[in-house]
């Protein structure tokens, strides 16, 4: 076992709106050690895009206790979360969501700006980063010139750009062919071994789940297994 990076116990979140609340996760009980490589996996309304959103601070539990890096994530502020998700968490998309008019280089800049990092030091970063997903030479390449394997590794290089502790993929190879989805798995598995980086892959698709150390199975927002 590694260093515990984040653990969440008894986690439980409910929508209300409808005439019924929708109580999208129950009690969700888990640790991630670091470096893992963890998929989740579930049918549409098991959690699996909620639980991501709270290991992402993107929303806050109604119940429960999440401790991230040492961080108590429960008693944190707006300004507190935003600085944790710049900084110590990467996000990974099913489109991408690059900028379209601008370069893969300025693309990648983009969180380093968010964290102070300007000029000749983010321009390296940003640089390095795009050699490390196999993009070197490209940097120059808008979105429009790229298919969308490199656009993924784009946004893969956008994601680690911080040296996050985390990096969250929600269906990243949904977007993709089987093949090129096969060639961002082994990156993103590369990364996780060679870079020491935790990652969490949410999929409904088991051969994206194979490339992973661990499944996490949810239904009805519960841990069935995992």
């Amino acid at each position: 076992m590694g260093n515990i990076n984040v653990r969440l116990e008894q986690i439980t979140k409910t929508y209300y709106g409808t005439d019924t609340p929708v109580h999208a996760l129950q009690g969700i009980s888990l640790v991630l050690d670091k470096p893992e490589m963890v998929a989740i996996m579930g049918q549409s309304g098991s959690g699996k895009s909620t639980l991501m959103n709270i290991l992402g601070c993107l929303d806050k539990p109604d119940g429960g206790t999440y401790t991230f890096a040492g961080f108590d994530v429960m008693q944190m502020d707006r300004d507190q979360l935003a600085y944790l998700r710049n900084r110590r968490i990467g996000f990974v998309f099913q489109n991408f969501n690059l900028l379209a008019r601008t370069s893969a280089l300025e693309n990648v800049c983009l969180p380093l700006s968010y964290a102070g990092v300007r000029g000749p030091e983010a321009e390296k970063r940003a640089k390095d980063m795009l050699g490390l997903v196999g993009l070197a030479g490209r940097e120059q390449h808008r979105s429009t010139q790229m298919s969308g394997g490199q656009q993924q590794r784009v946004a893969i290089a956008r994601a680690l750009v911080n040296d996050p502790d985390l990096l969250l993929a929600d269906e990243p190879t949904g977007a993709l062919d089987s093949q090129t989805g096969k060639e961002i798995m082994t990156l993103l598995q590369q990364l996780n071994q060679e870079q020491s980086l935790s990652i969490v892959i949410v999929t409904h698709d088991p051969e994206i789940a194979e490339y992973c150390n661990r499944v996490i199975r949810l239904r009805d927002g519960l841990v069935i297994d995992g």
